[in-house]
């Protein structure tokens, strides 16, 4: 349909802007030249889908000079016979002069073929651009599949240090600590497919510090300040859970008035989440091969989730390991 009205437009512009002299008689033969014209643009609508559909994939975009400029030679040859044929048969005129055939359709037939090929190259290109961005979009999905299945069981190493922990000490908050593990499983394993609403994922975090909180006791001072929000806000589900566990990770043990401090807020549809925890810089710490893996993971998520939506800031202040993050919900 755009391309029918685009040739209707194009090709009724000269009837539309003729203007009628009322003192000029008409011609014997202006309603059967109307004809020749009529056929001269339907001739010209089938050499632009000619020269994009066959002339541009098969000689041009093979950069055969020379066989291009032979087929321009042959289609004015051959329109140079159509067009004589055409005014023989219409309008009986039995000499037709290349010059004066020339001087009415060099520029139309050259404009067509120009944008013929312009059409379809902006055609290809789009078509291109549209298959990359299909590509981009499979590999970041790709990506992020095996980004979330790598949240899991690091997730779950910790966690089940936890337990081991609460075992050993033969406490009797084992249990109940089962069961709110239970619950986060159910969240991690059914809840996790796509977005989740931002209160639930908070729910999920203060669960996951309730058990920490279980199994250091008084060791360590953990304070949060995590204000509950509206329905309406989602997220990328355990995006934030990798701060708070690096925080437990690295801010516990050897660690004098060991402190861990986590708030979240809504402002203005901006979602802002710090974690701070005390460090031991002078402790020469030896990592396992699974250290970074939460921040290094979560750091690619928002890269290809909320790209210039979200800001990213880990500092270190003297004894102290500050992470901030903003996120725009909206």
């Amino acid at each position: 349909m755009l391309h029918i009205s685009c040739w209707l437009l194009l090709f009724g512009l000269p009837v539309l802007l003729r203007q009628e002299n009322p003192n000029r008689p008409a011609e014997r033969n202006s309603g059967l030249f109307g004809y020749v014209i009529a056929a001269k643009y339907v001739i010209w609508a089938a050499l632009f889908y000619f020269n994009a559909y066959f002339i541009v994939p098969r000689i041009i975009y093979q950069r055969r000079l020379w066989t291009y400029i032979i087929s321009t030679i042959a289609i004015f040859a051959i329109l140079f016979v159509i067009d004589s044929a055409l005014f023989y048969a219409v309008m009986g005129w039995r000499t037709f002069v290349l010059k004066s055939f020339l001087s009415f359709n060099l520029f139309p037939i050259l404009f067509v073929l120009a944008g013929s090929t312009a059409f379809r190259m902006a055609s290809d290109r789009i078509k291109e651009d549209r298959i990359k961005a299909e590509k981009v979009t499979e590999n970041l999905k790709t990506e992020l599949s095996l980004l979330r299945s790598q949240v899991s069981p690091h997730f779950m190493f910790n966690i089940m240090n936890n337990m081991v922990a609460l075992a050993r000490k033969k406490s009797d908050l084992l249990e109940p600590s089962l069961i709110k593990l239970s619950s986060l499983l159910r969240y991690m394993l059914y809840e996790t497919d796509e977005k989740v609403p931002l209160q639930k994922e908070i729910e999920y975090l203060q669960s996951y510090i309730d058990l920490q909180r279980q199994r250091f006791g008084d060791n360590v001072a953990i304070k949060t300040c995590m204000q509950p929000v509206d329905q309406q806000y989602e997220i990328e589900p355990m995006l934030l859970i990798p701060f708070v566990e690096n925080a437990f990770k690295h801010g516990t043990g050897m660690i004098e008035n060991a402190e861990i401090d986590v708030d979240l807020r809504i402002e203005r549809d901006v979602l802002t989440f710090s974690v701070h925890n005390k460090f031991n810089s002078e402790s020469a710490e030896i990592r396992d091969k699974s250290s970074g893996i939460g921040l290094a993971n979560v750091q690619r998520r928002l890269d290809l989730l909320y790209g210039d939506k979200h800001t990213l800031l880990i500092t270190k202040q003297e004894h102290w390991f500050i992470v901030s993050l903003q996120i725009a919900l909206v």
